[in-house]
């Protein structure tokens, strides 16, 4: 679950306080008030587009300054000659230092549809000396278009640069909350058509050095408000064998990077998965974990998310940034438009995390309410019911959960809810994170591209 000043909290502010103005505001996922007809639940997957630069010919497409693409199994972008030099004062610690970059900026991509929210991805390694900023430029219905936005300046450790959000941005039209650019009044009609994502890799001034980034792209979707979603028809049945990780026995773990416990389901989530993938870090990777304290690595996982703006480790980004820097791993946001869509991954071996919010009698059998939590879906029973890997569990023995299906279908798929004072307030809309190896089985790929995550 998130902490106290999370980015939910502040979503759900904005919302409030545009609904109270008589906007429908884009805190989560909005769009046309009224609410979808109960026809096939597969229709919501109109509803999200997804687009990843990641092929050799992405990168050659791409317009370069500096910047050379590598070949391979596994294409990428890295440094060649730096196109420039430049200083940079990191606002977490107070240092400035200098910098050599390069860039690199996507073609334009018309989204599928007008949307609402965009959601970047980027899969990238970053050795000590080196970091990236991810930047997008989108454009509207009325032809005008964004500045270019920070969504994240980035490194996969944090002896550089403190990897970070960046707060206060946005135009007439639309802001950047923590990961997600949104447009404010969803009711008044503009949306996003066409968006292009801009690359800086950065490195040591005289270095060698470079960062390699493997796939970047972003998730476009305009999902209509709606408090109740139409019931899937139960597909498949399947359980996933994912280790299991409690976020509570950490509480009060590492107040630097948001003290363990609730603040850590995302982290904790993501670690499962990636054990799942057969990866984890290595005893030399865990050396600066106090000693004695259970399952380190997801103290690891804890640091190496954690976003120093927002002041948690619940950035969605950064946790499929994270899982990325294993070995041969892809990490992406998106949103699928049905449980159908779930069900369809999880049968095919690729286990999902989802975001979602919820009043404790909302979800029999979790035992608490939280305003946004990360759980690993694991499997799906005969019935149809979800087999959640639950990280707000006492304990590791505890945590597989198995939830009624259409109570959790409801509360992952909503946009709008009520809170326990009956205010409304965001859901996330279908939001997870979806983590598979680089030679997915064919099985896996089909879905894959089918969701157009390949």
């Amino acid at each position: 679950m998130t902490s106290p000043t999370s980015r939910r909290t502040v979503l759900t502010a904005a919302l409030a306080t545009a609904a109270a103005a008589g906007a429908a505001a884009s805190a989560g996922p909005a769009a046309a008030a009224s609410a979808p007809s109960p026809s096939a639940p597969q229709a919501a997957a109109s509803l999200v587009d997804n687009h990843f630069w990641h092929t050799y010919t992405d990168w050659r497409w791409g317009s370069g300054d500096g910047t050379r693409v590598l070949a391979g199994t596994r294409p990428g972008l890295a440094i060649a000659t730096p196109a420039g030099r430049t200083d940079y004062t990191d606002p977490h610690t107070g240092r400035t230092a200098a910098w050599e970059y390069a860039t690199w900026t996507s073609r334009l991509h018309r989204s599928a549809l007008p949307a609402t929210e965009l959601i970047t991805s980027w899969n990238a390694r970053t050795p000590a000396g080196t970091w990236i900023a991810v930047e997008l430029s989108a454009a509207y219905t009325d032809g005008t278009a964004t500045p270019w936005f920070v969504m994240g300046r980035w490194a996969s450790g944090d002896g550089d640069i403190r990897r970070t959000s960046v707060d206060g941005q946005g135009d007439p039209y639309s802001s950047v909350w923590t990961d997600t650019l949104s447009v404010d009044d969803a009711a008044g009609g503009v949306r996003f058509v066409s968006y292009r994502l801009r690359l800086t890799l950065y490195r040591t001034p005289g270095s060698r050095l470079t960062p390699t980034v493997w796939r970047v792209g972003a998730m476009a979707s305009d999902i209509p408000d709606r408090f109740t979603v139409p019931a899937a028809t139960p597909a498949h049945a399947r359980e996933l064998r994912v280790p299991r990780y409690s976020q509570n026995v950490h509480i009060g773990q590492y107040p630097e990077y948001d003290n363990g416990g609730e603040a850590w389901c995302s982290p904790t989530s993501s670690q499962m998965i990636i054990e799942y993938w057969g990866r984890k870090p290595t005893a030399e990777d865990l050396a600066w974990v106090r000693p004695g304290l259970p399952d380190p690595q997801v103290c690891h996982a804890a640091r190496y998310t954690y976003d120093y703006q927002y002041g948690g480790c619940g950035n969605w980004p950064f946790n499929a940034a994270y899982a990325a820097t294993y070995r041969d791993l892809n990490a992406v946001v998106t949103r699928l438009g049905s449980l159908t869509d779930l069900e369809r991954l999880v049968h095919a071996g690729i286990p999902v995390i989802t975001s979602q919010s919820f009043l404790q009698e909302e979800l029999p059998g979790a035992g608490y309410g939280t305003a946004g939590h990360l759980m690993a879906v694991v499997g799906f029973t005969r019935e149809g019911d979800v087999i959640a890997n639950d990280p707000a569990s006492p304990d590791n023995e505890a945590v597989r959960r198995v939830y009624r299906r259409r109570d959790w279908e409801n509360i992952w798929l909503r946009t709008k809810r009520y809170d326990a004072s009956g205010r409304v307030r965001s859901g996330t809309g279908g939001v997870c994170y979806v983590y598979w190896p680089s030679g997915p089985t064919p099985g896996q790929r089909r879905v894959l591209r089918s969701l157009g995550l390949l």
